[in-house]
């Protein structure tokens, strides 16, 4: 075993490499490697040095992977460097806390036989992934199993989604681990999984016909998009993108324009309305009233029926201020940082298909919207619109256009995204990107896309029982695991 200092720092290490497996390098192999790195470390450790272990691991991780936070708070929120970098420093160490929880409570159960541990391991670690995605509204960006909309374990996604997958990371992780006190068993029950991933169905949903988007990449400077000297020549530029788009449908950013639409100039709406009259356009904008407050919503003009979408899963910080953060958050004059959830959830209809909005980082909470992919009316097209200029151009964008993939491998539909800077791309219903503009480049993507309509195992359990049965398989050993120790 590692002298304590050492091993720390190997823990460390190892976390920052689990960020490579991720977008944009995307090498999924690292992930398991990492996490077994950190069952190997954890393996004899006692609870207090295990959650030291989970820590560091999960610290250098969420850290390397999440530092770009840093660039909104600086930046564009005015605040020093030092004490932006110390803040997205004490969210990763937040997060970490799960992690840290997790291998303390492996290390209290911990079996004497391998195989067990390795199971009991695995169900902690699909715990704390399970935990940070829901608690205190959910924050899962970057949860393990997102490393694999490639390679080995991208088949299991239509059967048990991105957190069924994370917990066989960790348990194949886990296993491999055991090889080193020689038992080959758990390891050859993982090779197992992901050999029998290889084996599995995967053509639940049906095609539904092709329909052209005209997705718009404005690419509108973050620190000039609030600018009212400037804003003008934004609408102007929006404006001419959406009057050229030749598609059947034309679908514009999150917020791409800055303003509630109550207040925009007539002649503009005009202008907007007169393209609707030819095929529908999608505007990101704000809806309500200061008594209510404002959404961050999509507003259709044209279209069989008015319609509009509200965002409801907001963004902590961003878009609504958690209790006693007050001070921070008004320190960077965020716009638009309180804002009211949206009610309004249902698809869009244009040429035979129905489109589902997601606003920016909804698309990480398939729960939230896995009703709208499921019967004879659901939707056939996920369209997420987002604005991720908050965050610069590096990694960021890479990180969210493989949340979307994955979203495209649970419920087999092709997502299409389009943002203010990147990536403004078309996913089809296998995960693929068929098509992407350059970041931080003025452009409209013209392309298909084919509608899909079905449902995968995992939409129908998911939308019958939410995320309880992955809860159930956490506890189920780990209760046995209980059991075991008393006898």
């Amino acid at each position: 075993m590692l002298r304590f200092p050492h091993a720390l720092l190997a823990a460390l290490v190892a976390g920052v490499l689990h960020t490579a497996s991720f977008a944009p390098l995307e090498y999924w192999w690292l992930q398991i490697l990492a996490l077994a790195w950190l069952a190997h470390l954890s393996w004899n450790a006692g609870p207090r040095r295990a959650a030291w272990l989970g820590g560091a691991f999960g610290f250098g991780w969420l850290a390397s992977g999440l530092w770009w936070l840093h660039i909104s708070m600086h930046q564009f929120g005015g605040l020093p460097w030092p004490v932006a970098a110390l803040a997205v420093a004490l969210l990763a160490a937040f997060l970490s806390l799960y992690y840290a929880g997790a291998l303390a409570l492996a290390a209290r159960l911990r079996q004497r036989n391998p195989a067990w541990h390795a199971l009991t391991w695995s169900a902690c670690w699909l715990l704390a992934e399970l935990a940070r995605a829901t608690l205190l509204t959910g924050f899962p960006w970057l949860a393990s199993g997102y490393a694999h909309t490639e390679g080995l374990l991208a088949p299991w996604a239509p059967w048990i989604g991105v957190y069924g997958i994370s917990a066989l990371a960790a348990a194949c992780a886990a296993a491999f681990a055991a090889l080193g006190r020689h038992a080959w068993q758990p390891a050859a029950v993982a090779i197992a999984l992901l050999a029998l991933g290889q084996l599995l169905p995967q053509n639940f949903t049906r095609e539904t016909g092709v329909l052209r988007v005209s997705l718009v990449q404005p690419a509108v400077a973050q620190d000039q998009k609030f600018d009212p000297e400037r804003m003008q020549a934004h609408l102007e530029q929006l404006t001419q993108q959406v009057e050229r788009a030749r598609g059947q449908v034309v679908v514009t950013p999150e917020s791409v324009v800055p303003i509630p639409a109550a207040f925009l100039d007539p002649g503009y709406v005009q202008r907007l309305e007169a393209v609707g009259a030819q095929r529908p356009v999608l505007l990101g904008t704000f809806l309500g009233n200061s008594q209510d407050g404002y959404v961050n919503s999509l507003l259709a003009f044209g279209g069989a029926e008015p319609y509009a979408y509200g965002k409801r899963h907001l963004l902590p910080f961003g878009e609504f201020i958690p209790p006693g953060f007050g001070w921070f958050v008004r320190a960077m004059s965020i716009p638009m940082d309180d804002q009211a959830r949206g009610q309004h959830q249902r698809a869009f209809a244009v040429a035979g298909q129905r489109l589902r909005p997601l606003i920016c980082y909804e698309d990480l909470f398939g729960e939230d919207f896995v009703d709208s992919v499921r019967g004879p009316e659901a939707a056939t097209v996920l369209v997420n619109v987002s604005n991720l200029a908050w965050f610069g151009t590096v990694m960021v964008l890479d990180q969210h256009l493989q949340f979307s993939r994955m979203r495209a491998l649970e419920f087999q539909r092709p997502v299409v995204r389009a943002t203010n800077t990147g990536a403004t791309a078309v996913v089809d219903h296998r995960g693929r990107t068929l098509a992407l503009l350059p970041s931080a480049q003025a452009a409209t993507l013209e392309a298909p896309v084919q509608g899909r309509l079905g449902e995968t195992p995992y939409a129908r359990w998911l939308g019958a029982l939410g995320l309880w049965p992955l809860l159930i398989a956490a506890l189920l050993p780990l209760g046995l695991a209980i059991w075991r120790r008393r006898r």
